[in-house]
């Protein structure tokens, strides 16, 4: 437990207004900030000039976007994680074996955050990179990280989580997504079918450390070109089960 004398404030709220910057809403006003946040307009507003005049920030007298700057607070970090400098040639072979884009990510909550990712093609709209976030619910290595945990704790995230369909595809009952982290338990993959994205279609597996502990998600994602989704089995589930296996043998 922190003391009160030893935590700053002023720092918490500084990272909760670059926190609100998301994939899907990289302009924000003073008052989506505070909205996101709950900060009042004038913390709000401060925050956001102190982000602009450190060279973090861009604002054109209405909106505020992050620059390339913030990417030293978290880079640095995972970086210098030892899983993901330990899976980075792993996934660079995988996607050089299999022709498709690959990545590695942990569970943050609600969301998965990318730790490594070797891309061979671009696939999403958004472009990935260690550091980027998706929600955990829709997305096949959300999924499997669910799986990994119990029932009850899994089941509370999901109903916590925004589930706005992100497209025609997407779950929106928190008991249908259950029944899916149930199934990728049971089958040790998920396969995820343009729920993230019109067009594209997922398969994850959990990486899992030498005493059996899940410790991350492994996965690939490819362009709808295949008659059915379940055909991302058959294709590309050995090759992620191989990595998984020779993660495993080296992960403590």
């Amino acid at each position: 437990m922190v003391n009160k004398t030893d935590f700053i404030a002023s720092l918490g709220k500084g990272l909760a207004v670059i926190e609100a910057f998301r994939a899907e809403k990289p302009r924000l006003s003073i008052s989506d900030v505070s909205e996101a946040t709950g900060l009042d307009r004038a913390t709000a507003r401060r925050c956001l000039l102190t982000l602009h005049h450190l060279g973090y920030a861009e604002y054109d007298g209405k909106f505020f976007t992050l620059t390339p700057r913030v990417l030293r607070l978290g880079m640095g970090a995972l970086a210098a994680m030892p899983l993901a400098q330990l899976v980075q040639p792993w996934l660079d072979q995988l996607s050089e074996q299999i022709g498709q884009s690959s990545s590695v990510s942990i569970l943050d909550g609600a969301e998965i955050v990318y730790l490594a990712r070797a891309a061979q093609r671009r696939v999403m709209s958004i472009g990935l990179m260690p550091g980027s976030r998706l929600p955990a619910h829709c997305t096949s290595m959300g999924r499997v990280l669910l799986a990994a945990m119990s029932d009850p704790a899994a089941r509370a995230i999901v109903e916590g989580s925004d589930l706005t369909p992100r497209t025609a595809h997407s779950l929106t009952s928190p008991e249908e997504i259950m029944e899916r982290v149930q199934r990728a338990w049971a089958d040790g993959y998920a396969v995820i079918d343009q729920e993230i994205e019109l067009g594209l279609r997922s398969i994850a597996v959990p990486i899992l450390n030498a005493h059996g502990k899940v410790v991350a998600a492994l996965n690939t994602g490819v362009a709808v070109v295949q008659a059915s989704a379940d055909d991302l089995v058959s294709l590309y589930l050995a090759p992620l089960l191989k990595v998984q296996d020779g993660l495993r043998r080296v992960l403590r």
